[in-house]
């Protein structure tokens, strides 16, 4: 009930939606998780977000871009990425594993599992 509070706050006052912790390995570990799932990269600046909105807006869709779910996932990939280190050979035959489980939005036009991280 509290974290839905915060969403809720959170699209009453529009906050700033930041879609990494602002490091370069964030960026790019971000980065390489939503290639592996086809979402865009992490745009900087702007008013336009590499996914969804820019600020929240939607208390739901936002609770739902911030899952359990999706965080585990986003962890377990970044792990995986990080045991094969800097060689980009590596790194893409890793993200590579992780093409058949692209999330994309369910066939009745909801979101399902997009997300900013």
């Amino acid at each position: 009930e509290m974290t839905m509070r915060k969403y809720q706050i959170s699209a009453n006052e529009r906050f700033y939606k930041q879609e990494y912790c602002g490091c370069s390995f964030s960026l790019r570990d971000s980065n390489d998780w939503r290639k592996a799932n086809g979402i865009p990269n992490i745009q900087i600046g702007g008013n336009s977000a590499g996914l969804g909105e820019r600020y929240f807006t939607d208390p739901l869709v936002d609770a739902a871009e911030e899952s359990q779910e999706v965080v585990d996932e986003f962890f377990a990939q970044a792990n995986e990425l990080a045991k094969v280190g800097a060689d980009k050979t590596q790194r893409k035959a890793t993200l590579e594993l992780y093409k058949e489980r692209r999330k994309n939005e369910a066939h009745d036009g909801s979101i399902n599992g997009l997300n900013n991280w």
